[in-house]
């Protein structure tokens, strides 16, 4: 007889709902750890992922009018769509939707399992017609309301097949167009994490499906490009529901290319999320008998609003991410290069600088671009040997400058652009062309007047593992600035961008204490991917600290605030007030600092190792610490900014249970009230004032109201980092 085809898999905070089609011989799991099930034939419907959702949602969602049998069913979508050399899509239109290949997809077994603190789902499918075994492989941390997706493709043929796009994840049956408003967040040179949104409608328009039978082909859609992912937009996009205020949050974890879009199915909104494909980046994999090939990973979090939403991911990206004592620690670091040597350090530059450095507090101090150039500034095409000029560092050299960095008691770093070779290195000779990114036909890829190594070759990572052992096995560098200046958009560069962060992992294994830090220009590769390798995340190129606050205050959406490498720059011709400003930008985050630390007056001086000081007492805080809007996601241009950190009550960090506000004015009034929901209605709440220190004395400048704080801040700009304390 014919059994029940349903699936629910999950925990106490995610419920995951399939639908494995209907056929003889299928056994139902029942609850989160059901273990397999299988069947033998290849009958029935396509499978369907129905629907996520987290204790007390809707258990269906309500029928949009006119609802029909025919829409209702085609709200779910198949679990994997995918096309290949031969077979496509199954209607006409640019959407990766409705494949004929996920169509014919049929179930074949389920496996369930829980260890380490998360919960793992298999289900296997196969298409006879092609020979392809298919594996849509979910995993779900226990107690966080966050689903993992990626697909596995496996040639069971005899023949071989060319893979031109798969899924990673694919949700349909949510709410209609009619009820999301949907985000996506503007990630360009010097001006990253610039969320927008509009009402899902008014890019997917209601067509009238009753007269055609068909929904609208239109759908949001966006993509990344080439080796910087995040050139653009960010790997991310959000719903929110206008009504109830549900919130559904997303990352494509891929460091080479990828693609979402959000449509509509059968009167419901749909998702698609996924790595490359044919389309849009020329990208193919063609799979022998017996060959397997695993798409990129994506997460989609759920929560109460965008923040609700985004605490969830931010608790998902510290568990996904690489362990490391940084992650504990939280170290200042001292950058010689914004606003202060720009690429040009030398000894009689340097050691001034660490000393000072050293006094106000920093912890590791790292030597920028330049320190290898013995052509006075005319390196950029030439690099690629990493080896000290001896023209910067007479007299002791490189390593003179690195010992004075450990005199006084810092750590010292190097920036490195460890992909690149200039044409004019003699690198570029000595490697094989095998050993760099070729376009088709075997020509090298060349940018900017550099080449591209290719980390799949073993003279590639050979090159590289002699570098880094070089200066941080000889040398004793801790600290490594990994920039990347150019893009490219070749043939086999997921290939590269994985063998890439697999490399970055065997560094890490040699030398377990090495702060790696990512940076592409800024945040030009600030993906998911990344990040889970890499201990810090450059946010930003931006210069100008009157524009680095709205950075600042939206790059805990892209980065956990304990990865988020912050700018701040205060110069010696900076009123106290500016020297407050910029440092206060940082406090939430990363402290990146910076600036011509060797020429301030001592009182200055005492400014900068008094806002150090107050990061030093935060930051055990921060390091689990989950992010919010208490006036929603900044504008580039808005006047008034703040973000929020609420630190877990049963953390042992600072001062547990505390919740933190960084406020900005740059413009408007000289009043705003910032409301903080999880504290609203309570009247025990202590208010703090932190940074600056001349606010501290200012009675009257921050108070609690018993829903939310009321900031007056006479001058602007101006900053004021704020601590609010209940009783337990």
């Amino acid at each position: 007889m014919t059994r029940d085809h349903s699936y629910r898999w999950g925990h106490s905070e995610l419920a995951v709902d399939f639908d494995f089609g209907a056929a003889d011989g299928f056994e139902a799991g029942v609850g989160a750890e059901a273990g397999a099930g299988a069947r033998t034939d290849q009958d029935g419907d396509t499978p369907r992922l129905v629907r996520v959702a987290r204790p007390g949602d809707p258990e269906t969602e309500p029928e949009p009018e006119p609802e029909t049998s025919r829409a209702a069913a085609d709200a779910a979508l198949p679990l994997v769509e995918l096309t290949l050399f031969g077979d496509g899509t199954g209607w006409s239109g640019p959407r990766f939707g409705g494949t004929a290949l996920g169509q014919r997809l049929r179930y074949r077994a389920h496996h369930a399992t829980f260890g380490d603190g998360w919960h793992r789902l298999t289900v296997e499918l196969a298409d006879p017609a092609s020979g392809l075994t298919v594996f849509a492989e979910y995993a779900s941390p226990d107690a966080v309301s966050v689903l993992r997706s990626r697909v596995r493709l496996r040639n069971d043929g005899p023949a071989p097949v060319t893979v031109r796009s798969v899924s990673s994840l694919l949700l349909g049956g949510l709410p209609s167009p009619d009820d999301l408003r949907v985000f996506r967040a503007r990630n360009d040179w010097v001006a990253e994490c610039r969320w927008y949104d509009e009402p899902l409608r008014a890019t997917v328009p209601d067509i009238g499906r009753e007269l055609y039978g068909h929904d609208s082909r239109a759908a949001v859609r966006l993509a990344g490009r080439g080796s910087w992912p995040t050139d653009g937009h960010l790997a991310m996009g959000a719903f929110t529901h206008e009504a109830d205020g549900r919130g559904w949050l997303w990352q494509i974890e891929s460091a080479a290319s990828w693609q979402w879009e959000a449509g509509e199915a059968g009167r419901r909104t749909c998702l698609t999320l996924s790595g490359p494909g044919a389309d849009e980046h020329q990208w193919r994999q063609v799979l022998g008998p017996g060959e397997e090939f695993t798409g990129e990973w994506a997460a989609l979090a759920l929560g109460e609003g965008f923040d609700g939403a985004l605490a969830a991911l931010t608790s998902y990206r510290r568990l996904v991410r690489r362990p490391h004592p940084d992650h504990e620690q939280l170290p200042v670091i001292f950058n010689d290069y914004m606003n202060t040597l720009l690429g040009d350090p030398t000894a009689e530059k340097l050691l001034p600088l660490i000393d000072a450095a050293a006094r106000a507090g920093a912890e590791y101090f790292c030597v920028d671009a330049g320190w290898y150039d013995d052509e006075a500034g005319g390196w950029w095409d030439s690099v690629g040997a990493w080896l000290p000029s001896e023209r910067r560092f007479p007299g002791g050299g490189l390593r003179a400058v690195l010992d004075r960095i450990r005199d006084r008691g810092m750590v010292p770093g190097l920036w490195l652009e460890a992909e690149v070779v200039g044409v004019r290195s003699p690198v570029a000779r000595e490697l094989p062309d095998e050993a760099f990114l070729r376009h088709e036909g075997g020509v090298r890829v060349t940018e900017q007047g550099r080449h591209q190594l290719d980390l799949t070759h073993p003279a590639a990572r050979d090159h590289l593992d002699r570098t880094v052992d070089r200066i941080v096995g000889e040398w004793g560098v801790g600290y490594l600035k990994l920039d990347y200046n150019i893009t490219t958009s070749v043939p086999g560069l997921l290939d590269h961008s994985r063998a890439w962060l697999a490399w970055l992992g065997s560094v890490l294994d040699r030398y377990p204490a090495l702060v790696i830090e990512n940076c592409a220009s800024g945040g030009m590769r600030m993906d998911g991917a990344s990040l889970a390798v890499t201990q810090l995340q450059s946010t930003s190129d931006q210069q100008d600290p009157l524009r680095y606050p709205p950075i600042a205050a939206a790059a805990p959406t892209a980065v956990p605030p304990e990865q988020g490498a912050v700018w701040a720059y205060p110069q010696p011709a900076f009123t106290d007030a500016e020297i407050g400003f910029t440092l206060g930008s940082a406090l939430l985050g990363r402290i990146h600092l910076s600036g011509h630390l060797d020429k301030m007056t001592e009182s200055q001086l005492s400014l900068v190792r008094g806002a150090l000081t107050v990061y030093k007492a935060i930051r055990g805080d921060l390091r689990t610490a989950l992010p919010f809007w208490p006036l929603g996601l900044p504008g580039w241009s808005d006047e008034w900014l703040a973000l929020g950190m609420r630190a877990p009550v049963t953390g042992m960090g600072a001062v547990s249970g505390a919740t933190y506000l960084s406020v900005w004015r740059r413009g408007g009034g000289s009043e705003q009230v910032l409301p903080v929901r999880h504290l609203a209605g309570r009247k025990d709440v202590r208010v703090e004032v932190l940074h600056p220190a001349a606010a501290r004395a200012s009675a009257g400048a921050v108070e609690w109201d018993g829903e939310a704080v009321r900031v007056v801040m006479p001058g602007e700009p101006g900053v004021l980092l704020v601590r609010l304390i209940t009783e337990r």
